[in-house]
């Protein structure tokens, strides 16, 4: 996949930043009393891969102006090595603006993780095209790719527009679109017909699409595989099916993707993934990996896909690298992988998890 040259950011991630709160000791929120917050959000989470791997990741968003949450939020971007552009927006008192708050527990063996997100007030369902310089960006800065999710561009009527927006001037100056549809039924109760066509637009202009088999019927009214077997098996040979369809409708896209997961328990799954480049299908069989929290494994799936894209390597190590960066983040608490290097990465990926000295 050629990328652009001479592009000051690698990526360029529209999101809307907040905060997720863990209990402490992997306990169930519902009966815990102290919690830790972390600074997260899904598009955001996928760059973290490529930024502590030393490329440069570049995060549009908003921000409550004077909130000590924005403060927390951009000290974390300075940590993850990101910079961010985005209009400081005042609070307008006690019932105005904030960031969002994720709460999410681990879960624990047979108790399986349970998530709950409160959006109300969310700063960034207001942010517009008009709140940057989408040609300065793009043209003068560049950018090799562009990754937004589902997520945020179902978030509200002006992030579906913002989205579009973006993934318009990135085509425009020849940035890589990826785009990771991300379906949440809640996001698009009374809008179908209105995200449909959003999604639809951003799909005919994306380069790389990620998504499971539910996610490409639902956002892009893709039909689905036939009923048949249950488990993994029947899942692959659903999604090649599905594929074939949707490279028929969205001609432009050339690389697809998804993640493969059964569940053991709350600390032991299978995990695998299906890329598709080109004409070429590669295939990662689901293996046994650890789990501390599950939350973000395919947010890192999808950045080491990137990363190792990025880089130029060729798709049989895109698969493998971007499952070992999706294996890494479910060990931290983080809902984001921070690899040291690229031979911890690989080290995952080879199941060698003997002591480094």
């Amino acid at each position: 996949m050629k990328l652009k040259e001479n592009a000051d950011y690698a990526i360029v991630i529209p999101t809307s930043m907040g905060t997720r709160l863990t209990p402490v000791g992997g306990q169930p929120f519902h009966s815990s009393d102290t919690f830790t917050m972390t600074v997260t959000s899904a598009e955001s989470n996928v760059g973290s891969v490529a930024s502590y791997l030393g490329l440069p990741v570049h995060i549009l968003t908003a921000f409550v102006k004077g909130s000590p949450i924005a403060r927390m939020i951009k000290d974390n971007l300075g940590h993850r090595r990101m910079s961010w552009d985005g209009p400081e927006v005042e609070q307008g008192g006690a019932w105005g603006f904030r960031h969002q708050i994720n709460m999410a527990d681990s879960g624990f063996g047979s108790r399986g993780p349970h998530v709950h997100n409160d959006r109300a007030g969310e700063v960034a369902r207001i942010i517009t095209a008009a709140d940057f310089d989408l040609d300065g960006l793009f043209d003068n800065r560049g950018a090799q790719f562009v990754h937004t999710s589902g997520l945020f561009a179902a978030l509200s009527p002006e992030t579906s527009a913002f989205c579009l927006a973006v993934a318009r001037a990135a085509k425009k100056y020849g940035t890589r679109i990826c785009f990771d549809l991300n379906h949440r039924a809640s996001f698009w109760t009374g809008r179908e017909k209105e995200l449909r066509e959003t999604f639809s637009e951003i799909a005919s202009m994306a380069d790389v699409l990620v998504g499971n088999e539910e996610d490409f019927q639902l956002c892009l009214g893709i039909e689905g595989p036939e009923a048949g077997g249950k488990g993994i098996g029947a899942k692959i040979d659903g999604f090649y099916g599905m594929i074939d369809r949707v490279r028929e409708r969205y001609t432009n896209a050339g690389v697809f993707a998804t993640t493969l997961r059964e569940v053991v328990n709350a600390n032991t799954h299978r995990w695998g993934a299906i890329v598709r480049a080109g004409d070429q299908w590669y295939l990662e069989e689901p293996r046994e990996i650890g789990v501390l929290d599950r939350i973000g494994g395919g947010d890192g799936f999808v950045g080491g896909l990137l990363y190792a894209i990025l880089r130029g390597w060729d798709p049989e190590t895109w698969i493998r690298f971007g499952w070992a960066t999706g294996a890494l983040a479910v060990t931290m608490f983080t809902d984001y992988a921070q690899p040291a290097d690229e031979e911890q990465v690989w080290s995952i990926w080879e199941g060698n998890a003997r002591v480094k000295r």
